[in-house]
């Protein structure tokens, strides 16, 4: 089959920092379900990966962990899919990825892909539906009752693949008033159109740009993006007893400035699940399932940003560059093989 990988690390998405290359189509066992893959999304797990994890000596390491296709084969323990379901999912860390022809991945971890948006559409929503959806009502624990209409929320990097399905879920399932920071006319429209009560110019101090909506501080904060760069702001917004919610990687965050109001801190990472094994790895099955009947419903839409053409390496590289650039405005999608992918199908 055709894959996409690298043998080693490299700093910048420059030309040869991928490589199209040929393996064995795996066999799935166990919980494993094979996966033909028709769609992928780019994320930035995929740049700090390729950045700084090196994989074996002579392997290639594929990236990857967003995607959509359809189930090929089952390993014997699986009772959750069967051959010929359409299904999405967002993958395991410490397994190889999506950016390939087809791949193995832990039913647990998978969910039925919605059927009323196209394969594109659905690829942008498995990580950042299980970050945000975890992050809001797992760590945070945001109320879904009556209480959520008094209290407010503050998304650091609404415009972002998390935040964008953040802002939604936060409006449709919760009564939070959702504030959502964006620095440019485009994103700050974005994020206007997928619900936001307020948006705030995070390029500005976070604590004074929230003063100009009229209002003073939040119950939440979920700090998307720069960390260290918001965090005192954050902090100063923060009612005592809050809840300050992350998923980057600050190099420094003083957590002492949490102590005097009691704030408490919430550290997100998708990958936690599958990476240990946890006795609830299949909640994140049934979470995805529970987006896909909420596109399906409309109720939530797409964050589909951009689509970047068909899997090859060039473009995989390109939703690199743009990550990197800080400019993303929702998620990178690709869609399809060349033409010539199907002299791998066999292999």
């Amino acid at each position: 089959m055709l894959a996409f990988g690298y043998k080693q690390t490299s700093e910048t998405p420059h030309a040869e920092a991928l490589s199209a290359f040929n393996t064995a189509k795996p066999t799935p066992a166990g919980h494993d379900l094979l996966v033909a893959i028709e769609a992928i999304s780019v994320n930035p797990v995929d740049t700090k990966i390729r950045k700084s994890v090196a994989p074996e000596a002579d392997e290639f390491k594929v990236l990857g962990w967003d995607a959509v296709g359809t189930v090929k084969d089952v390993g014997s323990k699986c009772s959750l899919f069967k051959p010929g379901d359409k299904v999405f999912y967002a993958g395991d860390i410490s397994r190889q990825g999506s950016n390939a022809q087809f791949q193995l991945v832990d039913e647990r971890i998978v969910g039925h892909a919605p059927s009323s948006i196209s394969n594109c559409e659905a690829a942008a929503l498995p990580l950042t539906s299980l970050t945000a959806w975890e992050l809001l009502f797992s760590r945070l624990q945001v109320p879904t009752d009556e209480a959520g209409k008094q209290q407010s929320l503050l998304i650091v990097g609404g415009a972002g693949g998390v935040g964008s399905i953040m802002i939604q879920l936060a409006k449709q399932l919760t009564g939070l008033t959702v504030i959502a920071t964006a620095s440019r006319a485009k994103s700050q429209e974005w994020v206007r159109n997928l619900g936001a009560d307020h948006v705030i110019d995070h390029s500005q101090p976070l604590d004074q740009e929230l003063k100009k909506t009229g209002i003073e501080t939040v119950d939440y904060v979920a700090s998307l993006t720069h960390t260290d760069t918001h965090f005192d702001a954050c902090v100063n917004v923060l009612k005592a007893q809050g809840k300050f919610g992350l998923i980057d990687d600050p190099q420094q965050l003083n957590i002492l400035a949490l102590k005097r109001k009691s704030i408490s801190l919430h550290w997100e990472f998708m990958y936690t699940r599958s990476l240990f094994n946890t006795p609830d790895l299949h909640e994140q099955h049934n979470i995805l399932n529970q987006i896909s009947r909420l596109i399906d419903n409309n109720t939530l839409r797409t964050t589909l940003g951009e689509h970047l053409g068909k899997i090859t390496a060039e473009n995989i590289l390109k939703a690199h560059q743009i990550l990197e650039s800080n400019k993303a405005c929702g998620k990178l999608v690709l869609e399809g093989f060349d033409a010539d992918a199907e002299n791998y199908d066999s292999d």
